[in-house]
């Protein structure tokens, strides 16, 4: 009886064990493989390379805000895989030798806001899961923020990272899901309109240290991307009527 009962024993602890393993230690090469399929391709969304494109702005009552294009390009670049571009509408054979950059001349200390803007937002196709970016920072204590809107045009603010470091640095955030019930949270698709889904770009906000904002600040920005999933636009039925008419 108590070699039964021991070999019962060391069973459950076998099972325990193995359903902790498998629990609380979850393969991330296999999370969402069963709920949905997936395909994921890093995408161009901007080049800064088209003048007047881009604007800096900042409160009369804080400083006075410019910006232009430089020829320039960060070397950590060459080392990244060539990203899809048919998605987005520009031209592969687009020049990327410039980058953008942005200066600010404060009037005084103080919680200053300065905003980099585009011309119009710019989408996303597919579902966005990371949005990046390089940045030259200056190695002041700011924080950069992208500011999107979703689906149904409600705007959100994330934090890129501080931007305290020297030379050009990749900065990425990556997109919360939306909840389950489709309502809440950051909403890039909705049932009801499955040809219609993803997230626009509004701009970049960098929040300044009220001790480092002063005299000049100088920050440049290039080679704007997104990690996205396309499977639902590779897949959608070419003979589906467009809706919004």
């Amino acid at each position: 009886m108590k070699k039964i009962l021991a070999v019962l024993l060391t069973c459950l602890v076998a099972v325990s064990l193995n359903a902790q393993a498998t629990v609380g230690n979850p393969d991330p090469n296999s999370i969402g493989i069963d709920t949905a399929q997936q395909k994921l391709q890093t995408v161009t969304v901007d080049k800064f390379e088209s003048e007047g494109f881009w604007s800096t702005f900042i409160s009369p009552d804080e400083g006075v805000a410019s910006g232009r294009l430089f020829k320039g390009s960060p070397a950590g670049k060459a080392d990244e895989p060539k990203p899809e571009e048919r998605y987005t509408g520009i031209d592969p054979q687009l020049a990327d030798t410039q980058v953008y950059g942005a200066r600010v001349d404060f009037f005084r200390r103080g919680y200053n806001t300065i905003y980099i803007l585009p011309q119009r937002p710019l989408p996303i196709e597919g579902i966005t899961k990371t949005i990046s970016v390089w940045v030259a920072g200056r190695n002041y204590s700011h924080e950069l923020k992208i500011m999107v809107r979703d689906f149904f045009n409600n705007y959100f603010e994330l934090s890129m990272g501080k931007l305290n470091f020297q030379g050009w640095k990749k900065l990425s955030v990556a997109i919360p899901p939306q909840n389950p019930d489709g309502t809440n949270g950051i909403i890039q698709r909705n049932y009801h309109y499955n040809s219609h889904m993803g997230l626009k770009i509004v701009g970049f906000k960098i929040e300044t240290d009220p001790m480092e904002s002063y005299g000049t600040y100088y920050t440049y920005f290039d080679d704007l991307r997104a990690v996205t999933d396309l499977f639902a636009e590779d897949s959608r039925d070419t003979d589906d009527m467009a809706d919004g008419w």
